[in-house]
């Protein structure tokens, strides 16, 4: 076994870089293990606990790089890989000269002199995202904080001072927004059109977004307000501003508020609030009483007076061949397509689901995302997750969602399908259902995801509550077979 370590002093690159760098190294042949990630504490705890001897002087301002490799010959080989994939992320397009002959910039605010820009997005760990963020607003920019992990007391100024020069701070922990018709972060393909969604939720945001795509209506923008905007600390304040700007919006005829459950003193603020709008406001929140992600979309499509299509669906060339185990496991990407599924699979199979034996977890929680990249990003331990689950005889139904869009895993099929359909072929008695949220455009391409998972045995469905429904039925007939006389 060769190992090797090496701190790069200065050497910085954004964390989904560096995730998707790791990876690409970690499969090459040979390779046991690689990590690229800049020296914070949480990196270098994760780097010993893979076995890596990391200096003692590496600090959050370095760049760490470390491989495993079984000999000599592949250590050498994956240090070269590393290297090139590190100078490909480092390369800064020449548009014309411009940028390409002046120094980088050293600071937010010089990089925004340098262009015409509105927004600033922010991707740096969050214990250092305050002062960047100060030093957009301070040069009149919106800001985009990408980054989790900022203090809720940081969150709470900064929005204070957006709102006093005028701005919006989206975030933190904002992973997707639409601004112009230019997405940011993980952002999916869509046409534009009459309908602003305010965001306290990603990928409830990318559901809504797809959906209307799907429906022949886009988006006018996607402001992303961060996951905890909602709650009783932050109290709304960058959901506010966003209905407000979208209200102001000449492009915008109806918004949708998307969100986790909001806090209820907050929720009743916001609805107040969209009262005194202009622009209809419609609600999507995964919770008992509200109507679900598609049930929401459909609502909007309604308001403007535009059809409600059948939404796409793909079904499975197969069908569980006998009875056995009975219990649902949903593997999920997405926090608000956990969350809406939860929901309707309690309100069918009891609010005991986990006393049951049933379960839904979502990878991309902050348990799972220590130190390592989002499912959408790396869907390794999901995969891993699946297999066990799969294994599972009180398994009987799988119920998983696949986020496409930028940013994402670019074929996210390609690792997936494989693994259901080894699956589903050791198991005739186990099902699969798969929430498929993105569009044709997307650079997975929507159309042919499907395919791959249907081949593998999977219903597919583009809407997320029907998947879940479909899950849940299928759980339910389980139930009765099982209960049914021999």
């Amino acid at each position: 076994m060769s190992r090797w370590v090496e701190v790069r002093p200065g050497g910085y690159h954004d964390s989904v870089t560096l995730m998707r760098v790791s990876r690409a190294v970690s499969e090459r042949d040979g390779v046991t293990g690689a990590m690229a990630a800049m020296g914070t504490p949480l990196n270098v705890e994760t780097m010993k606990r893979m076995g890596f001897d990391v200096p003692a002087d590496a600090g959050p301002g370095d760049l760490v790089v470390a491989v495993h490799a079984r000999d000599a010959a592949a250590l050498e080989a994956a240090r070269a890989a590393l290297d090139g994939l590190l100078v490909e992320a480092s390369r800064v397009p020449d548009r014309g000269g411009l940028l390409g002959e002046a120094p980088a910039a050293r600071t937010t605010a010089s990089a925004a002199a340098r262009a015409e820009a509105t927004v600033a997005l922010l991707s740096v760990p969050g214990p250092g995202v305050f002062p960047e963020a100060m030093d957009a607003l301070d040069a009149g920019l919106n800001v985009m904080i990408f980054s989790a992990g900022v203090p809720v007391a940081q969150e709470i100024a900064l929005k204070e001072a957006a709102a006093r020069r005028g701005l919006i701070v989206m975030g933190p922990d904002c992973g997707t927004a639409v601004v112009g018709g230019a997405g940011l972060g993980f952002a999916n393909a869509v046409r534009p059109g009459p309908v602003g969604i305010v965001a306290a939720s990603g990928t409830g945001a990318q559901q809504l977004m797809c959906l209307l795509d799907a429906a022949g209506t886009g988006v006018s923008h996607v402001l992303g307000v961060g996951g905890r905007d909602l709650s009783s600390q932050v109290s709304g304040r960058s959901a506010l501003a966003a209905l407000a700007a979208l209200d102001a919006d000449p492009g915008t005829e109806l918004i949708m508020l998307v969100s986790k459950p909001p806090a209820p003193r907050v929720a009743d603020l916001i609805r107040e609030a969209a009262r005194r709008l202009d622009t209809p406001v419609v609600f999507a929140l995964p919770m008992p009483g509200e109507d679900d992600l598609t049930r929401a979309a459909e609502t909007a499509l309604r308001a403007l007076g535009r059809p409600v299509p059948r939404w796409p669906r793909w079904p499975a060339r197969r069908r569980p061949a006998a009875v056995a185990g009975r219990e649902l496991r949903g593997l999920f990407a997405g926090g608000t397509l956990r969350e809406e599924a939860a929901v309707i699979a309690r309100g069918a199979l009891g609010w005991d689901l986990e006393a049951r034996g049933h379960s839904l977890v979502d990878f991309g929680g902050d348990a799972f995302t220590r130190g390592r990249a989002h499912p959408m990003i790396d869907p390794s331990l999901r995969l891993e997750a699946l297999a066990h689950a799969a294994a599972d005889p009180e398994a009987g139904v799988l119920l998983l969602d696949v986020v496409l869009g930028f940013g994402a895993e670019p074929d996210p099929a390609a690792a997936l399908a494989p693994v259901l359909a080894a699956a589903l072929r050791d198991r005739s008695d186990l099902a699969a259902v798969v929430s498929l949220c993105g569009t044709p455009a997307d650079p997975q391409d929507r159309d042919r995801q499907a395919a791959a998972l249907r081949e593998a045995g999977a219903d597919v469905y583009a809407s997320n509550a029907q998947a879940a429904r479909r899950a849940v039925k299928l759980v339910e007939a389980l139930e009765r077979a099982e209960g049914a006389p021999g």
